[in-house]
């Protein structure tokens, strides 16, 4: 009985350290070998995630894409699981990838399948699945019709690719733009050009500072007025940098940021956070909210966010008493050089995780595929500033159509909506991604955390000079581990702080295992003193 309880304890203790270690890197796949065909015969659950705010009308569409797909294949099951945000996707992604319990489809980026990839064959590599002639892109044996490779955008498919190879297909498109309140404009003196500067985007907010004698702002007759306010502050930097010809990174992840345009682009954002004149999401709250209560002129925001702009917006988030009325158009972001525009390309990819049953990973490849039909692509897009990855859902006489009726209605023709559409077309060529690595999405959030870094430090009334650069530097590249053993290496890159679910996790089990071992012990002693007393006896 004694050796039995010592044989069981050792179990338990094996299989704790197995699950400790399992937290911290994933159980090896063996590498994604394409079937000969799909096996009809056996029926497949797969699970997709995918990530909505609250727009309903995008959660329909998902639902529908799935009930079409299910009734061509009615042997796969896809389990549908919805997100408010990329971010927890990605945490809990990070998570799974411990235990191979992975969504099968996801939606995703390609900073965040960078970082996926650290599990051996974690993310399936698309090469060979594209390329199949019976179930790749267009491939003759589908029960529906799927893009051909040459249909796909060329630019959005080549972002898709990492390490030479392609773990994702592109979903959808967009860009950053900003929406302009352009009745405030005009008031204040000045005329909206095509291409905005930053000189000019400055110097209007700056002016729409000024005040009445009773404290009021001159140009909106209210006590609350931010001129410029910017949503995601790690776009912000990451464009002025490849505008200003600046460093940001290597592809091979050397650390670029920390540079003269930098330091300068920071000064220039402080000295109009101390007049009023800026402010970011993260501090002030989201810029649309400020822009249809005729409390900001400049918002700028994803193209994908364009049903929020407007005081005739069908998804306004403020009560309507509160609601201006104004001219809203619709321009690029901010440029160095307005000759030759640089914007970010934005918008959601699909990847597959890779399982152990390669008919399972084919099961998915088909759903992934039906989501670049035209039918999906087109009722995605409806729904926001997105547009199709593909030119025959672009082409298609359904979405030029839905194009050329901007302004019929407040809801699905609402014109900023498809002025922002037409902005991310217009500007394909235009935009640029960031290098793509495992870590690249830390240097994203660095980039970011800087400007919110400053933007706080002149509220709090901190001094910002050299000595606060310096100081700047040192903890953007402690916080983000961007130096020396972080991501700036090739091979000493970091995967960044672990997701508080994985952290968690690792928590709740080593009280587990040491509760378990702990008992165990308690018990074993127990019974020796037992059966010493009793041989004393």
């Amino acid at each position: 009985m004694k050796c039995n309880r010592i044989y069981i304890f050792s179990i338990l203790l094996v299989l704790a350290l197995l699950t400790l270690c399992s937290c911290h890197g994933s159980r090896s796949l063996p590498t994604f070998v394409m079937p000969d065909t799909f096996d009809t015969t056996r029926t497949y659950e797969i699970t997709f995630w995918a990530k909505n705010d609250t727009n309903i009308t995008q959660t329909r569409i998902y639902q529908k894409a799935i009930e079409d797909f299910q009734a061509l294949y009615p042997n796969i099951r896809v389990n549908l699981r919805l997100y408010t945000n990329y971010g927890n996707i990605y945490n809990d992604v990070i998570t799974n990838i411990a235990t191979n319990t992975t969504p099968n489809v996801c939606i995703t980026y390609p900073d965040h399948i960078a970082t996926y990839r650290m599990g051996t064959n974690t993310v399936v590599n698309l090469d060979t699945l594209m390329n199949d002639a019976e179930l790749g892109l267009g491939g003759s044996a589908l029960r529906f019709s799927s893009p051909k490779r040459e249909e796909i955008i060329p630019k959005y498919l080549s972002e898709c690719m990492i390490d030479g190879a392609h773990y994702a297909l592109p979903y959808m498109r967009s860009t950053e733009a900003c929406y302009i309140n352009k009745t405030y404009v005009e008031a204040l003196g000045y005329t909206v050009p095509d291409v905005l500067t930053w000189d000019f985007i400055w110097e209007v907010s700056e002016a729409a500072t000024a005040k009445n004698e009773d404290g009021l702002f001159s140009v909106n007759g209210q006590s609350v007025l931010i001129p410029f306010i910017y949503k995601s502050t790690d776009n912000m930097m990451i464009q002025y940098l490849a505008q200003s010809d600046a460093g940001y990174s290597t592809d091979t992840g050397d650390i670029l940021i920390f540079n003269e345009q930098t330091e300068d682009f920071l000064y220039e954002i402080a000295s109009h956070v101390q007049t009023g004149a800026f402010s970011t999401f993260k501090i002030s709250s989201y810029p649309a909210n400020f822009l249809n209560a005729g409390q900001c002129i400049f918002a700028i925001d994803s193209t994908a966010g364009a049903t929020w702009m407007g005081c005739n917006a069908p998804l306004v988030d403020i009560a309507e008493e509160n609601l201006v009325q104004f001219e809203t158009v619709v321009r690029p972001i901010p440029q160095c050089n307005p000759d030759a525009p640089e914007m970010i390309s934005q918008g959601p990819s699909v990847c597959i995780f890779n399982k152990k049953d390669p008919q399972e990973v084919l099961a998915s490849w088909l759903f992934t595929q039906f989501l670049l039909t035209n039918e999906v692509q087109i009722s995605y897009a409806q729904t926001e500033g997105y547009v199709p990855v593909t030119q025959s859902a672009q082409n298609d006489p359904v979405y030029t159509d839905y194009l050329s009726r901007a302004g019929e209605d407040n809801e699905l023709y609402y014109d900023v909506k498809i002025a922002a559409s037409r902005l991310t077309l217009a500007h394909t060529e235009n935009t640029f991604v960031t290098p793509v690595y495992n870590g690249s999405a830390s240097l994203r959030d660095a980039a970011g955390q800087m400007i919110e870094n400053v933007a706080k430090s002149v509220r709090r009334k901190q001094e910002i000079n050299d000595a606060y650069m310096d100081k700047l530097e040192k903890d953007i590249t402690a916080l983000y581990r961007l130096g020396e053993g972080g991501i700036s290496g090739n091979d000493k890159r970091e995967l960044g702080p672990m997701p508080s679910a994985a952290v968690g996790l690792l928590t709740v089990l080593s009280v587990t295992w040491l509760g378990i071992g702990v008992y165990s012990a308690a018990q074993w002693r127990r019974k020796r003193k037992f059966f010493q007393n009793d041989a004393k006896k």
